[in-house]
């Protein structure tokens, strides 16, 4: 009979106090009692009554919105941050430029949160722009905290990458550009689409720097339910909660499941390669001839 490890229960035990509460979650949005914390039997009903609750459901759509244009936002720029730090060795203020792209990393939500609004307050007054804090200012400060988190990934994955693929090409002619986006782009892939989803979350999960940089009408998810938990968990709010990881959990495996494959498909086409070389070198001049000699003699 195997023994029960101290990591393995360590491991269980991690294990259950990430997803427990989460399991509690799904399982309570099917409550049919309005008080959350009492059953009362299985219902759908608070999954069909969102429908009715407008409010919410505006929240819900604004927050992804503002998640899917910061996650492209925050990958490019990360994309581009990353490179300059890691292929441009030398330049004036290397130094200053990289403490600045990781700085969101180690500054308190609140102090860029009110950095953001003190410094749209001044644009609109010196030429007008922002006119009202909304979509656009939440995006602007997602992008800003969420593209420091892409520069470090990319940056880790671009260390790694092996130079002598991307100086080849140039050697055959390609220009700059053309071995960024077909050479580099795809072999740091993986990274992009980690940074993507790691800027979509951070996004959608965000309350400080919204409540700050908000207007009116332009409410977010987690601004809603910190309201409304003040009052009282409702149970639209498990049920939402519920729906929000269902499309989490379904993004998360597509991503692993298509980079699986993609992985596998790379892995046989390298071994069939190296299948087709060796071939090649067996069936060529320079070793029939040994293999001749051998044979004569």
């Amino acid at each position: 009979m195997k023994r029960f490890s101290f990591s393995k229960l360590m491991l269980v035990l991690g294990l259950l106090f990430i997803y427990l509460p989460m399991l509690i979650l799904v399982i309570y949005s099917f409550n049919a009692s309005k008080l959350v914390t009492v059953w009362g039997g299985w219902s759908f009903k608070w999954y069909a009554g969102l429908l009715d609750n407008s409010q919410l459901m505006g929240s819900v759509m604004r927050s992804l919105e503002i998640a899917c244009y910061t996650a492209v936002a925050a990958v490019a720029l990360g994309t581009l941050a990353a490179f300059v730090l890691t292929r441009v060795t030398r330049f004036k203020g290397r130094t200053l430029f990289g403490g600045l792209v990781t700085a969101p990393l180690v500054m308190p939500e609140v102090i860029t949160g009110l950095s953001l609004l003190l410094l749209f307050v001044a644009m609109a007054q010196m030429i007008g722009w922002p006119q009202e804090r909304g979509i656009v200012t939440i995006w602007i400060a997602h992008t800003t905290f969420c593209a420091a988190y892409v520069a470090v990934v990319v940056s880790a994955r671009l260390r790694e990458l092996d130079l002598s693929i991307e100086e080849a090409a140039m050697d055959l002619g390609a220009k700059p550009w053309k071995v960024f986006f077909l050479i580099t782009i795809p072999m740091i892939a993986p990274s992009l689409a980690a940074g993507g989803m790691m800027s979509f979350a951070l996004s959608l999960d965000d309350l400080v720097l919204a409540s700050f940089v908000s207007g009116p009408g332009s409410t977010t998810l987690p601004m809603e339910v910190f309201s409304a938990v003040r009052l009282g968990v409702k149970p639209e709010i498990n049920a939402v909660a519920s729906l929000i990881l269902l499309s989490v959990s379904l993004v998360t495996f597509m991503v692993w499941y298509f980079s699986r494959r993609a992985e596998e498909h790379r892995r046989k086409a390298i071994q069939q390669a190296i299948e087709e070389g060796a071939a090649a070198n067996v069936g060529s001049p320079q070793v029939r001839r040994p293999a001749q000699a051998a044979a004569s003699v």
